[in-house]
């Protein structure tokens, strides 16, 4: 049987204002907060994560908190992240919250197949919210502000941008056993989008990549997205995967701790960062589930050196 990646696992990106940014997903999203922890590479850094009421594997929004500048936008990018909902009422629900609230949102329109509706955070953090038909399981929030039926379900599709798709396409088809399902036209009329499915594809489960020459080199800062990470669904296939690259010998980082899962990070051919992740053990490894992401949870190799840690960070609220 072929090696499959299983879909999206998480996606990482970059705010320079915490207590702003946990504000917007847990008020205004109604996401919740699975676990606040630090970067593991740099623990004057906040890595909090945003999730649905389980913290289940492809619904985590994560966030590093970097006291750095705007994003510069461009190619060589992840340029839009897909959060799913389960009708097009639920679209049309959230184009009136937004409204209300004064999140900068265009309308509900046809994209890639997918009724959608695209908006932006406070610091230009572009997402999209993409009726899934209410395909798959879903774990709702019941301290959300928002209500069940409406909550963001998970992660996807993720829009990337590149100059130049032959050497991308060639690596997403032959090292990492995606398949071409789709194409359509970007929805800002430059150029087009093409479509790559994983395992059982659906939306949670694809990556899109627009081809864009004629724009500048993206610069990361605060707005942008920092990684996307794939799921793998247990070490055992991480493993495979490692031997996977080391066959077509391509650069990677070897398999990382990260606690809550393993990792395996390595850059496409144009520079965008790709995990690969496995599902487990996941957020209740260290914490009970009802009560995830109200401490500061630190993994067994940081715990040491907590009290330095939590001196170093700022206050959340």
């Amino acid at each position: 049987m072929t090696l499959q990646l299983t879909g999206i696992h998480h996606l990482t990106a970059i705010t320079a204002n915490a207590p702003e940014n946990l504000r917007f997903y847990t008020q205004t999203l109604g996401l919740r907060l699975v676990k606040k922890t630090v970067n593991q590479d740099d623990t004057s850094a906040y890595h909090l994560f945003y999730a649905d009421g389980e913290a289940a594997p492809g619904t985590d929004l994560t966030f590093f908190d970097w006291p750095v500048g705007p994003e510069s936008r461009g190619t060589h990018s992840i340029s839009r992240t897909g959060l799913r909902v389960g009708s097009k009422a639920s679209l049309q629900w959230w184009k009136a919250r937004f409204s209300e609230l004064g999140v900068k949102s265009g309308d509900i329109a046809e994209i890639g197949g997918y009724d959608s509706l695209d908006f932006e955070d406070g610091e230009g953090q572009r997402l999209r919210l993409i009726n899934d038909g209410g395909a798959g399981a879903s774990h709702p929030w019941d301290r959300s502000p928002v209500p069940a039926e409406h909550q963001i379900r998970g992660l996807g599709p993720i829009t990337l941008s590149v100059p130049d798709i032959t050497n991308t396409e060639a690596i997403l088809l032959h090292v990492m056993n995606m398949r071409k399902v789709n194409t359509y036209p970007s929805p800002d009329g430059a150029g087009h989008v093409h479509v790559f499915a994983m395992g059982e594809g659906g939306p949670a489960a694809e990556l899109h990549v627009a081809v864009q020459p004629d724009l500048p080199a993206a610069r990361q800062g605060a707005g942008a997205v920092h990684h996307v990470a794939f799921r793998a669904p247990d070490v055992q296939q991480l493993h495979e995967w490692t031997e996977r690259l080391n066959e077509f010998r391509m650069p990677s980082s070897g398999e990382v701790e990260r606690y809550y899962f393993r990792s395996l990070y390595f850059r496409e051919p144009n520079g965008i960062l790709f995990e690969i992740a496995t599902d487990g053990p996941g957020f209740t490894v260290d914490e009970p589930l009802e009560t995830l992401g109200e401490g500061l949870s630190l993994p067994p190799f940081l715990e040491g050196k907590r009290a330095s840690i939590e001196a170093g960070l700022k206050p959340l609220s």
